[in-house]
């Protein structure tokens, strides 16, 4: 699981290192890529959430590691909400092209709260990891409420 988990943060890594508009050769590779970022953060915020409602046994080294990793890969997925990726197989809703603002504020205000269970996480603090769990799914929400089509 780490080996496989290294290999997409390295390729999301480079693929973060080339321009948005290089980045892409069709719509459909930006809907792919935007799609398996948010995948992989979700994977590793939901085994974080699980730890702090009691649904999996609390590793505070598990916690740490995966909130890192959706904090990091909680960064990539913006690039590939480009131009032309609103048509496809997506639930994105055309309000993100429309109210670009509203959705690149949520989006950003989803990344500080990563960041902030990233902390929490490492911290060890349970309650702390509770609070940050409870801060960062509402932000999760409050975009895909808005941004995505159930």
């Amino acid at each position: 699981m780490k080996k496989l988990t290294a290999l997409v943060l390295s390729g999301l890594a480079l693929s973060v290192a080339v321009p948005a508009s290089a980045q892409f050769a069709k719509a459909e590779d930006a809907i792919k890529y935007r799609k398996s970022a948010l995948f992989v953060m979700g994977q590793n915020f939901g085994r974080v959430a699980a730890m702090a409602q009691g649904r999996a046994p609390f590793d505070a080294k598990v916690a740490a590691e995966s909130a890192n990793t959706a904090e990091f890969v909680g960064k990539l997925p913006w690039a590939g909400f480009g131009p032309g990726t609103d048509k496809g197989e997506t639930k994105a809703k055309a309000e993100i092209w429309s109210d670009k603002a509203k959705f690149d504020d949520l989006a950003g205000k989803m990344q500080i709260e990563m960041t902030k269970l990233a902390v929490a996480a490492r911290s060890g603090n349970l309650d702390a990891v509770k609070a940050a769990v409870n801060s960062t799914g509402g932000a999760c929400k409050a975009c895909h409420d808005d941004f995505r089509s159930k």
